[in-house]
């Protein structure tokens, strides 16, 4: 392009566009400034602004799900175990979109196979007081053959994880998840999906996944209209071992 040229194209855009073209402060935002976050001091400590869900000590942030009780599983050694006499539990507070971060731990004897094998999960948003709501798997993945939308970090009877990132028994595994809720309009209907990334033990197991509605053991998925909704963990009524949690907390995104 010849310079009579690019001072004609200059004139015909005007002045202030002119200015956007060739000053690259045109393009620089100053505000509004994002607010600060202290990271945790190492990998997986809550951040400054966590709602801190479980820390070792007690279980004054959850309740049972059955019946809004208080939560009975039990709390030793700044673990907390499933009590599955005792039935699901899930959080008090009730949320829409968040982070969140979690460890489980399969028993290093755990036996059976398939879904008999350290079965439980992590309900990203629980709307019934069963095991209805969107459930990411928990389970020992570790040389255990199951249906590939079964196993660990699977979003349950929907989506298989990219790939198996399971450590063996007795080893602590993480869940970090970004949850989008699904939205819906006045009379019900679905707005927009809902969406989930997970990260296991580090790796991308799930990729801004689009959701097909809840989880169902029988049957597909499908939507039921809710507005917020707690994080309930699952007691699962395997035979093995149960499973133990630690160092769970949540951001939300809203």
């Amino acid at each position: 392009m010849n310079f009579h040229r690019a001072l004609f194209i200059l004139a015909a855009i005007g002045p202030s566009s002119a200015w956007a073209q060739t000053d690259p402060k045109a393009t620089e935002q100053w505000e509004p400034v994002p607010r600060i976050v202290a990271s945790g001091n190492q990998d997986g400590a809550p951040p400054s602004d966590a709602i801190v869900l479980f820390d070792g000590r007690d279980l004054a942030q959850w309740e049972s799900s059955k019946d809004h009780s208080p939560a009975h599983w039990k709390v030793h050694d700044g673990v907390l175990t499933v009590d599955k006499a005792a039935g699901n539990i899930q959080t008090k507070q009730r949320f829409k979109n968040y982070q969140m971060h979690l460890e489980w731990q399969i028993p290093k004897d755990v036996a059976g196979e398939g879904q008999l094998r350290g079965n439980s999960g992590v309900f990203l948003a629980s709307t019934g007081p069963v095991d209805e709501g969107y459930e990411l798997q928990i389970l020992d993945s570790w040389k255990n053959k199951t249906y590939v939308n079964g196993q660990a970090a699977s979003i349950y009877k929907q989506t298989p994880p990219l790939v198996n990132a399971m450590r063996p028994p007795g080893e602590w595994q993480t869940y970090d998840v970004i949850w989008t809720a699904p939205s819906f309009a006045a009379d019900g209907t679905l707005k927009s999906p809902a969406y989930v990334t997970v990260i296991h033990n580090g790796v991308v197991v799930q990729n801004h996944i689009q959701l097909a509605g809840e989880t169902f053991y029988i049957g597909k998925p499908k939507y039921t209209p809710y507005a917020d909704a707690a994080i309930k963990l699952q007691a699962h009524g395997d035979p093995s071992s149960p499973i133990s949690y630690r160092n769970i907390w949540v951001r939300p995104l809203d």
